[in-house]
């Protein structure tokens, strides 16, 4: 079950991307994360009090509250760059480089959480990176 919620992250990081594109046209892009923000703010509060998870807010360990406030201040720093990336270059090269993010957390699951890497995980991890060199590098290196 956990591949349909993949997929599903993966189809609205697309249209993010395409939306996020078109609506920073002619506004500047830390704004227009700060609205992003808000927007997200209010449907994931809702979310969890519809579902009644806001509840258990009370239960959370220092633990909990450190590394949530860390993830949270990495997206923040992730979505500037990435509205700042996209407001001057292609979302056909943005959006894939950004994804090299993938990579970059197999290596540091495995680094820092000590999670397995099998030879597909690896090899995975190795073409979004060298995909990302190629979209990067400009065409004269590759004689083109």
């Amino acid at each position: 079950m956990w591949w349909i919620y993949a997929l599903l992250s993966a189809l609205f990081a697309a249209l993010t991307a395409i939306f996020a594109k078109v609506g920073i046209k002619g506004m500047d892009s830390d704004l227009a994360t700060a609205i992003r923000t808000v927007v997200i703010l209010v449907i994931a509060w809702g979310i969890a009090l519809f579902k009644g998870s806001a509840e258990n807010i009370g239960g959370l360990s220092k633990t909990n509250w450190l590394f949530l406030a860390l993830s949270g201040c990495a997206t923040g720093l992730s979505w500037i760059f990435y509205f700042k990336a996209l407001q001057i270059g292609k979302v056909s090269q943005v959006a894939p480089v950004d994804k090299l993010s993938v990579a970059l957390a197999i290596v540091l699951s495995a680094l820092f959480l000590k999670e397995s890497l099998n030879w597909q995980t690896a090899a995975g991890a190795l073409l979004i990176i060298s995909g990302t060199v190629v979209l990067i590098l400009p065409g004269h290196y590759f004689g083109l």
